[in-house]
């Protein structure tokens, strides 16, 4: 079975998982040669005893309509994890999970999956974009900035700090990235 990449991105109300929530992720599903293959997406009620970080809170403060939009529909961790689980096994590859920066989207999504299913399809398989520009552009990986990158990596796509439009803009970016390669 082919791999599938699963460009992720999350909204969060704070550095890690537990003590602060999960507000809303998105995930786009692409195949190598840049096919969109489906979306998923989801806004989370935060969890019980979780509160917002001080300095996450007040970036967001900034982003009010992207705060506004991963407020609404929220659904319970436990209901919207299991129908991530459902989607990411019925893909047809396996997962690959794919974001920028990865530490910080896989953490949370890897957490969500084990607390709310038991479970996590993509096993420790993830992919840092940004370290595959380190690597292409031959720069240090703190150089390695999306301003740094070659415009024709990108495709006019918006990154609006919601998730599912971040996650759709950069596994554009990715599969771009991935074409380069092969060309070489």
């Amino acid at each position: 079975m082919a791999e599938i990449y699963v460009s992720t991105d999350v909204e969060t109300d704070g550095p890690i998982p537990g003590p602060h929530s999960m507000l809303s992720f998105g995930s786009a599903a692409y195949l190598a040669d840049k096919t969109l293959v489906d979306t998923f997406s989801a806004n989370l009620e935060t969890l019980e005893g979780a509160a917002g970080h001080p300095s996450t809170m007040k970036w967001w403060q900034s982003q009010p309509v992207a705060w506004e939009a991963c407020r609404m529909d929220l659904q319970e961790p436990a209901v919207a994890m299991q129908a991530y689980l459902k989607w990411l096994k019925a893909l047809p590859g396996r997962p690959v999970f794919v974001s920028y920066p990865v530490a910080f989207d896989f953490m949370f999504v890897c957490w969500y999956l084990h607390r709310f299913t038991g479970e996590n399809p993509f096993s420790h398989s993830a992919l840092d974009i940004k370290t595959m520009a380190m690597v292409m552009l031959g720069k240090e990986y703190r150089q390695s900035t999306k301003r740094n990158m070659p415009r024709h990596w990108f495709d006019d796509l918006p990154h609006t700090h919601l998730a599912l439009d971040d996650a759709i803009e950069q596994g554009a970016l990715f599969c771009n990235m991935m074409q380069e390669l092969d060309d070489e």
